[in-house]
């Protein structure tokens, strides 16, 4: 079909016409001197082609416009990822070179310094062009319009109103009369250089890439006000088709419109012949030095676990909005400065662990989700996983998720996991807390009735467990008796934490659990006493959560007995340097000092040290070390443990569902039966070893003192009892089995063996 030629009424050019001798006036206050204050009410004609306009209603502060922000590791420098609707970064006309700023005036505006908002000689240049001679569609727009252009499409788009988007950038004469009253009305308002700026801020220079600020970094891995004159003239090139000159794009197309700026600043006498020279020899591809333009989590690489972690405390925190749609807009428009507290170390040598624990894509499938914290700050240091983070529209399964199994449901993990015997130390702090002695002999059974952990809470709610019968065997069968709670946790025995448990009462461990740092993973089951987990199995571990909580109660042991909520963020500024409050520690002594130390003493001296079940779990040089293990059923292996300075957790088992490791093939090892120190106590280990090392962190084996209080008195003996007379309980005895409780005298002179 032949090209229709354009065609125009006499009424349209003389209403083009005068609109062009109203804008000579308007647009020559700066060269002529005179003024016109009656030019925008010069008759009926022009008020119908000019709406009315309430300026103030539209806001021209480059502060306001959408800036990407960015999330930075606790070092401070660091970035871990940036987020963006606009990939922007606001920067000041001083901290843009000066070849930036005229490369720009000589590729968009040449006359911007003599003119009052409108180019006359553009706008007739244009209408001749256009209109006339009928030949391509000529803008004539002065920079000044230009920003006013940009800045009225944001503000739609701010507003989320599509028709006054489309008004802005129609191909109409009201809209371009409309630009220039605003772009009178600007030049009238603000200086040249204010002006300047805004446009320097708010233009496109490339796909994505808003600001010059943003261009620097993008293309040259630099700052504005680094700029040479080549680098400014390729940045100022794109902003007139942002899709086909962008660097990244079409290299080619980019250097000769980066030449013809450089010709055009050399026309200005902005640079001289020799500087024109010198740029204009160099090949593009030699100059540039691209930095990544990916956003989110999803380039965040070994980081976007804790960057996810990190996104999803703010959308949960009302700290940043009242509703998730305001925070999520707030996080990628609003230019925040997003300091966290993931170290680089500890992240690193986390995810390390968790692939050479179990490689990415090992057959087994078995996931290794780690979680650190450090203690008496509640500071989240990093996660391991042996996963890829991918949070694609395909992802999902496999070696690819955006689940953070470390964290709890509600800041996008899973289910948790069951923590089988790593729970056990609360058993022990529990017991402490009701005035008892560890060294206490216990009577323990295979069979407990319900009945005997009746309790009431701390707030005064009684709960009870139904009339039946508990039956409970240690790991090698049957059961031990009688046996202390410090021997107890020694030999990760299960009958004697059920004997504890009916003479203090299910109801103190609980709370004991909560006071600790302890909930659900769930997020509706997150309390401790929902019905699901607060049973009398919740004693050995049957209950669900996730590693980062585990982590947090080992800290507030390390802690002497401090317990603080953990934090992602240790402090937010806005785009305006305000500080934004981010959720706090709350740190607080959660239990007795003296009930720390002797809880750490028992995981040191009893189960570390040699003979002790956990003996693997000792750390390099000497390091004194605090862990304990567990398993669950033969569905997933555990560790927890500390060190003042740091605490962490570890989970070994399939994330989606119940997998037995029995007889499986993991990381080419095959065992007819694993157990928590076979696979995740080494993940705990060489990540403790790896990050102290890294970080410096100096031994400090000073803490871990037993208190005598708790210990009847007497310093106790933690390490395990040649063999002597064990009595074992099984099932289908019940007749035969003694009374639950404390021992006599006489039946506590004899001490049995492990299991």
């Amino acid at each position: 079909m032949p090209e229709q030629k354009k065609s125009m009424s006499v009424r349209r050019f003389f209403t083009l016409l005068l609109a062009y001798l109203i804008f000579c006036v308007a647009g020559g206050v700066v060269v002529s001197g005179f003024l016109f204050p009656a030019v925008f009410g010069i008759n009926a004609v022009s008020r119908n082609l000019m709406p009315a306009l309430k300026t103030e209603n539209i806001d021209f502060n480059v502060n306001d416009l959408p800036q990407q922000s960015r999330l930075y590791a606790s070092d401070g420098h660091t970035v871990i990822a940036t987020f963006y609707a606009q990939n922007r970064i606001v920067v000041p006309i001083k901290d843009v070179s000066d070849y930036m700023q005229k490369a720009v005036v000589a590729r968009e505006d040449r006359r911007f310094f003599e003119h009052a908002g409108v180019d006359t000689q553009g706008v007739l240049r244009a209408f001749i062009q256009t209109y006339i001679k009928q030949g391509d569609t000529q803008g004539g727009s002065s920079l000044t319009q230009q920003y006013v252009k940009n800045v009225l499409m944001n503000q739609a788009e701010e507003n989320n109103d599509p028709i006054a988007e489309y008004h802005a950038q129609e191909e109409t004469i009201a809209r371009k009369m409309r630009e220039m009253l605003i772009a009178v009305q600007m030049e009238k308002k603000y200086s040249k250089a204010e002006i300047l700026q805004g446009y320097l801020n708010i233009a496109q220079f490339g796909t994505n890439v808003y600001g010059a600020e943003s261009a620097a970094r993008r293309y040259f891995s630099k700052s504005a006000k680094d700029l040479d004159p080549g680098e400014s003239a390729t940045i100022a090139a794109v902003t007139k088709n942002p899709a086909r000159f962008d660097p990244t794009v079409n290299i080619k197309a980019a250097q000769e419109q980066r030449n013809i700026v450089l010709d055009l600043m050399r026309q200005e006498n902005y640079i001289s012949q020799r500087q024109y020279e010198e740029n204009k020899a160099k090949p593009l591809d030699q100059m540039l030095h691209v930095q990544s333009a990916d956003a989110g989590c999803q380039a965040a690489g070994d980081a976007a676990f804790f960057c996810d972690y990190v996104t999803k405390q703010i959308l949960n925190s009302k700290e940043f909005g009242k509703s998730q749609e305001d925070r999520n807009k707030l996080l990628k428009e609003g230019g925040l400065d997003i300091y966290t507290t993931m170290d680089v170390n500890a992240n690193a040598a986390a995810m390390k662990a968790a692939r050479d624990t179990i490689p990415v894509d090992d057959p087994s499938g078995f996931e290794v989700t780690m979680a650190a914290i450090r203690p008496g700050t509640g500071e989240v240091l990093g996660f391991g996983i042996n996963r890829i983070y991918d949070a694609t529209q395909n992802s999902g399964g496999g070696t690819r998720t955006a689940i953070n199994y470390a964290v709890d449901q509600q800041d996008g993990g899973g289910w948790g996991f069951p923590v089988g015997s790593t729970w056990k130390p609360i058993n022990l702090v529990a017991w402490m807390k009701a005035g008892k002695s560890i060294n206490q002999p216990l009577r323990t059974s295979t069979s407990y009735p319900q009945t005997a952990f009746a309790c009431k809470t701390a707030g005064g709610t009684p709960y009870g467990f139904g009339t039946g019968s508990w039956h409970v065997e240690n790991s090698g069968g049957g059961t031990t008796s009688p046996e202390s709670p410090l021997q107890g946790l020694i030999r990760s025995h299960n009958t004697t934490q059920a004997s504890m448990a009916q003479q203090i009462g299910l109801c103190s461990i609980a709370d004991t659990a909560k006071d600790m740092g302890y909930h659900n993973s769930p997020k509706d089951q997150m309390d401790i006493h929902s019905d699901n987990s607060f049973q009398p199995p919740m004693t050995i571990g049957s209950v669900q959560a996730s590693p980062l909580t585990m982590a947090n109660v080992y800290a507030t042991i390390a802690a002497k007995g401090v317990a603080c909520s953990p934090i992602a963020m240790t402090k937010v500024i806005d785009k305006n340097k305000r500080s934004i409050k981010v959720p706090k520690a709350n740190c607080h002594q959660a239990i007795d000092p003296g009930i720390a130390e002797t809880t750490a003493y028992a995981l040191n001296q009893g189960v570390v040290q040699p003979g002790g079940e956990a003996a693997v779990t000792q750390l390099d040089g000497g390091r004194k070390t605090f862990a304990k293990t567990g398993t669950h059923e033969d569905k997933y292996m555990l560790t927890g443990g500390f060190v003042p300075q740091v605490a962490s957790f570890v989970t070994v088992g399939n994330a989606e569902g119940q997998v037995s490791f029995n007889g499986k093939s993991i990381n080419g090892r095959s065992m007819g039966t694993w157990y928590g120190m076979y696979i995740a106590t080494p993940a705990w280990k060489e990540f403790m070893n790896t990050y102290l090392a890294a970080a410096n962190i100096q031994p400090d084996n000073s803490y871990g003192n037993p208190d005598a209080r708790f210990t009847g008195g007497v310093q106790p003996q933690p390490q395990q009892p040649a063999p002597m007379q064990q009595r074992q309980m099984t099932r289908g005895v019940e007749a035969q089995e003694p009374e639950i409780g404390e021992l006599t005298s006489e039946e506590a002179q004899t001490v049995p063996a492990a299991d």
